[in-house]
């Protein structure tokens, strides 16, 4: 029944802070990406690019790469030159009706005539002041929606100030990658169904399609490491298995066996 403590502000870290909130944010915008492309989080992917932030922004996001690139599966974290990215821009009627209903067809057409550059500083000043037949318009940033125009073979999103364009070219080595985790679900969820020990260590057999057998072969050891395999040997007939399909990689049979 003691009073909850009070907080001592006094040692609270406001950087620290930021950087959780920026690797939270970047997070959350690049699985809403993956989401929209139906590319899923055990895919890795080769990179996400960041139009390069003001400091100490940019040390805060370089600080936290590590983390975010681990909780989305991307190689890489890099910043890129803001020029790079085209920005467009709309009003928001639903905010500019209420306070310049009058004017809402002026404004539109003032909204819509700002060039790159312009969004940019508009973006930057966090809204802007403008003289519409003998009228002071003033309009901040809910009363526009800035986007980033996607580029080809990238998927970009934006939120304040952040922008990610999220690389989703998925090459030969990613996909086979990305097979391996695969396999190892499908075999760490059989291991759980067939009610293995944590600490018991397996053989494997399995057949598989072409590409799924690549995947196997390329990162055999990964693949036993994970799942604790002695062996993981390919079979050109099985009689009994635990069917997976894995998807949009064809069939993935395997039969499980305690070693120790």
């Amino acid at each position: 029944m003691a009073n909850f403590p009070s907080a001592n502000r006094a040692i609270i870290n406001s950087s620290l802070e930021q950087e959780i909130d920026l690797a939270q944010r970047i997070t959350s915008m690049v699985l809403s990406l993956r989401k929209k492309e139906k590319i899923r989080v055990r895919q890795p992917l080769g990179r996400i690019l960041i139009p390069t932030l003001s400091e100490p922004l940019k040390t805060y996001v370089d600080r936290v790469a590590p983390l975010i690139q681990s909780e989305v599966n991307v190689k890489a974290i890099e910043w890129l030159d803001t020029s790079a990215l085209t920005k467009q821009i709309k009003p928001n009627f639903k905010t500019i009706g209420p306070k310049y209903g009058a004017h809402m067809k002026g404004i539109a057409a003032w909204v819509n005539g700002l060039n790159s550059e312009e969004i940019a500083v508009f973006e930057q000043n966090k809204g802007a002041t403008f003289s519409l037949g003998g009228h002071e318009i003033t309009l901040d940033l809910g009363d526009v929606e800035i986007s980033t125009k996607d580029v080809p073979g990238w998927a970009v999103a934006s939120e304040g100030i952040l922008t990610v364009a999220l690389d989703v070219e998925i090459t030969p080595e990613l996909a086979s990658e990305g097979v391996a985790r695969e396999v190892v679900n499908r075999i760490q969820n059989a291991r759980k169904d067939g009610g293995f020990e944590v600490t018991d260590r397996i053989q494997i057999n399995y057949q598989a399609s072409g590409t799924v057998h690549a995947g196997i072969v390329a990162h055999h050891a990964y693949i036993c490491e994970e799942v604790l395999a002695d062996a993981m040997e390919q079979q050109q007939t099985m009689n009994e298995g635990i069917y997976e399909e894995i998807e949009a990689l064809n069939d993935f049979i395997f039969t499980l066996t305690k070693t120790s």
